[in-house]
């Protein structure tokens, strides 16, 4: 199953553990039966990177430099026994919520997306709660690397 992963540029840093991730679920095909699989996996994409604004808001102090203020999303591969799908959703759930239950290896990871430096401050200010900051970030595209470009990535995001 393909999966888009909430992160932080700490992540990078360290294992992937287990944590709700998004995908294209029967859930989010039956909410969207005209989208085609292009814009389903978009849709969960774009929950997992709101989703990373709010690990943001509530992890590492962002002035610290230890987290640096852009959304990450972690793009894996993984067995579907790595991977509850909820029978029923809570609430404040979207329909592309998954639960990953293993830890993910980072040979299973097949891209990592992480928003360009310009975006920080718009970052920065969604996960301080600014609601117009997190639409302008949402606006923004996440610039695509290859796992090879991990250590590229690690070394840029905590400059």
């Amino acid at each position: 199953m393909r999966l888009y992963l909430p992160a932080t540029s700490a992540d990078l840093r360290s294992g992937l553990t287990p944590r709700w991730a998004h995908a294209v679920t029967t859930a989010l095909r039956a909410e969207l039966p005209e989208e085609d699989d292009e814009g389903l996996e978009m849709v969960a994409t774009l929950a997992a990177a709101d989703e990373s604004v709010t690990l943001l808001a509530s992890g590492t102090p962002l002035a610290g430099g230890h987290v640096a203020p852009r959304r990450v999303v972690i793009v894996a591969d993984l067995p579907d026994s790595a991977v509850l799908v909820p029978e029923v959703l809570g609430e404040e759930q979207l329909p592309t919520a998954v639960e990953v239950v293993e830890p993910v290896d980072w040979s299973a990871v097949v891209a990592i997306l992480v928003d360009e430096p310009e975006a920080e401050q718009d970052v920065r200010a969604a996960a301080g709660g600014d609601e117009e900051a997190l639409e302008r970030a949402a606006e923004r595209d996440l610039l695509w690397f290859d796992v090879v470009e991990l250590a590229d990535l690690r070394r840029d995001l905590s400059a």
